[in-house]
């Protein structure tokens, strides 16, 4: 059931923006006026829904009435009407609550993919590979770009450590399903007796910070130049080109080897940074929030196992879904293909938050 009170503070919050727009001290601000712009935008299509809501439940009681009060043909046309209404109404209340749902601003932000090799040594570091192939993959599919940020190879290929750059339309919001521990179950090539080993790597996905979204104090920076490193720790630049940066107050440090150019690497490690601390801060927010919202179960916490890769039974196997959603076929899945694993978390996370309105 809708609540029309939150029906009336959000068409009353939408007179307010447009008031705040029309305002001549507000138009000097352009920041607020941008602002301001982006909220009408939100407000105007859910204010238009909640109007043909309410429009159909009015000439639903018009209806109701004419049916009571009017007799032979008159009648026979209102219930007619009235039937065909209660037909339609389903359909706009789904539509107004699905336009009801909040919207993260965090979603439509590029993002920084991290990957990791975790448990399970040179295979870990394989199956990080793995993923990020996956994951590239999956951006090119989406018609998204992405680009290096910092890369430390494994001994034996994949890597110990990847971080990538995503741009393009709506990628934190739909990449970020991919944040979590993910599992592989295969029989390594250097394993002669046929043994199934089992290893893992984490997946870690930012919102890419904007400057105008963290503040940073220069002093709190310590930046570091070295010479960067290949595979097992061979130096492969003759200057001091990769760059290490760590922020006092947090201990958040960041490392940049990917370009020749110390002033791009630094450029980059910055992104890094900033996305980072900008995450954290989000983090501490999304804590205070659970903290009064201890009875919804679920976080979506990063160190949660979210899905497992068995290679001998070419499946796919997500945890966070049930019944048919669960498993999926493993080669469409590493050819890049997540949209139904995505489709239906989104999905579930919709369903929970319609409950909730």
């Amino acid at each position: 059931m809708i609540e029309f009170e939150k029906l009336e503070k959000i068409k009353r919050r939408f007179e307010e923006v447009e008031s705040l727009m029309a305002d001549p001290e507000v138009a000097t601000n352009p920041d607020r006026m941008q602002e301001l712009g982006q909220e009408h935008s939100r407000l105007e299509e859910v204010v238009a829904a909640i109007e043909r809501y309410e429009g159909l439940l009015q000439e639903r009681d018009d209806l109701k009435e004419l049916v009571q009060t009017e007799s032979g043909e008159m009648e026979d046309m209102a219930k007619m009407e009235l039937e065909e209404l209660e037909a339609r109404l389903p359909v706009v209340e789904q539509d107004l609550k699905q336009k009801l749902i909040p919207k993260d601003p965090e979603d439509e932000k590029n993002a920084i993919v991290e990957i990791r090799a975790g448990a399970g040594g040179d295979e870990a570091a394989l199956f990080a590979g793995d993923l990020f192939e996956l994951h590239t993959k999956f951006a090119r599919r989406q018609g998204w770009t992405y680009e290096m940020m910092d890369v430390s190879e494994g001994t034996q290929g994949g890597f110990r450590e990847v971080i990538f750059g995503v741009k393009g339309e709506d990628v934190f919001g739909t990449f970020k399903y991919e944040a979590g521990v993910h599992r592989v179950q295969r029989v390594p090539e250097t394993e002669s007796s046929g043994r199934i080993h089992t290893s893992a790597a984490t997946v870690a996905v930012l919102p890419e910070a904007e400057e105008v979204d963290i503040d940073i104090d220069p002093s709190d920076l310590k930046v570091e130049t070295f010479k960067a490193t290949g595979p097992g720790g061979q130096s492969v630049n003759t200057t001091d080109s990769a760059v290490r940066i760590k922020h006092g107050p947090t201990g958040v440090e960041v490392s940049c080897q990917d370009e020749k150019s110390q002033h791009k690497n630094r450029a980059k490690a910055m992104r890094v940074m900033r996305s980072r601390l900008y995450e954290k801060k989000l983090q501490e927010q999304r804590e205070e929030r659970e903290a009064a919202r201890r009875s919804m179960v679920g976080s979506g916490d990063r160190s949660a196992k979210i899905r497992t890769y068995n290679f001998p039974q070419d499946r796919v196997t997500d945890h966070r879904l049930e019944g048919s959603q669960k498993n999926h076929s493993l080669q469409t899945i590493i050819e890049g293909d997540l949209d139904p694993i995505i489709d239906a978390l989104r999905a579930e996370e919709n369903a929970e938050k319609l409950a909730n309105l």
